[in-house]
């Protein structure tokens, strides 16, 4: 005999995972960007590099800036430190050679090649990536996407000009051997190696380019505020990534954060530290790390990236008819902090 009771409870059971389902996708739905025209291919610099025959350094770094004149450059001076750049200066040979030969290096790159392959995923995110700010921000121009390793020099994502570099070593996966070799490597950033976070990081580089942070810093609001926006730029070009990946938070202190989210402003207003333009006290609160300096354990590093966010989102709240453009060029931040009205309850 057919048990419709048990039918129904596994009915209702489903029902009420699909309510839940849909509450965690609760606020706007995301605009159709199907119809921008745009497609991004990424071009393997590291491959090519690795194929310069050690036996004549100098006619492969010839080839090689011929097909990458502005990333080339900025690869051998900042990325790899190897010096001035020049494709006759002797020095760069004899260090780009050392690096080439050596064993660990040739692996890393053979380990690249094997984990990301064709690149179809990241091709994939960064297209969807550049579409959402096309959209947004209509004079954006894609970028040329090129891929390389530094050696776990803890280079992600850099932009040079109209070209977006991604530096893949730097994202195999937190258990990827080499990452606990390096002894100024903490957990919380080896965490972050992992390639769902490709998209986020080279969106900020992005961000960054187009809107850079002002020379003079500002008082501790104003710097919470310029990263609030920042993070509201990454919810709109990046709309189906995890809030915690966006932020490079586990979810756990994601949830502390939302759970303790009166208690953290009280902190900074109990403690006169929202003009305070002092850049040591600043980098408590702004600056990467496993905890925030006097917060409670619990706390995630860079809480004022935070605080920004939400005031920034509850000023857009207020302020439904501007445009992503039009925040990310308002000049004023001072006003978006006082308009938000922000007051955690």
């Amino acid at each position: 005999m057919q048990s419709y009771t048990n039918k129904s409870f596994r009915y209702s059971w489903l029902l009420l995972a699909f309510l839940a389902v849909a509450a965690c996708k609760s606020g706007p739905k995301p605009p159709d960007v199907s119809n921008i025209a745009l497609h991004v291919s990424a071009e393997r610099f590291d491959s090519a590099l690795f194929t310069i025959d050690t036996n004549q350094i100098q006619p492969g770094l010839e080839r090689l800036h011929a097909a990458y004149p502005m990333f080339l450059p900025v690869y051998m001076t900042d990325i790899m430190n190897l010096g001035a750049y020049s494709d006759s200066s002797a020095a760069i040979q004899q260090q780009l050679h050392l690096f080439l030969t050596t064993k660990d290096f040739r692996q890393l790159e053979s380990a690249v090649q094997q984990k990301f392959g064709n690149l179809s995923t990241v091709k994939k995110d960064l297209e969807q990536a550049f579409k959402y700010t096309k959209y947004y921000i209509p004079y954006f121009r894609a970028p040329k996407v090129v891929t390389f390793i530094s050696g776990v020099a803890n280079y992600g994502a850099v932009t040079v000009d109209s070209v977006l570099g991604i530096g893949l070593d730097m994202y195999m996966g937190e258990e990827f051997p080499p990452y606990h070799m390096i002894e100024d490597l903490p957990n919380y950033m080896i965490r972050r190696f992992s390639p769902e976070y490709i998209a986020t990081n080279a969106m900020q580089a992005l961000h960054n380019q187009m809107y850079p942070t002002p020379r003079d810093g500002g008082n501790l609001v104003s710097q919470m505020v310029d990263a609030g926006r920042q993070q509201y730029f990454l919810d709109k070009v990046l709309p189906f990534t995890a809030d915690s990946i966006k932020i490079g938070y586990t979810g756990d202190q994601l949830r502390w954060c939302y759970d303790n989210e009166q208690m953290i402003w009280q902190f900074f207003i109990q403690n006169n530290l929202l003009y305070n333009t002092d850049w040591q006290e600043i980098s408590h609160f702004m600056g990467d790390g496993p905890a925030t300096q006097g917060m409670p354990e619990g706390s995630p590093g860079k809480i004022g990236n935070f605080v920004g966010w939400q005031i920034v989102k509850k000023y857009m709240d207020k302020h439904p008819e501007l445009t992503l453009q039009q925040l990310m060029e308002k000049k004023d931040v001072m006003e978006i902090f006082n308009e938000s009205k922000y007051r955690p309850r």
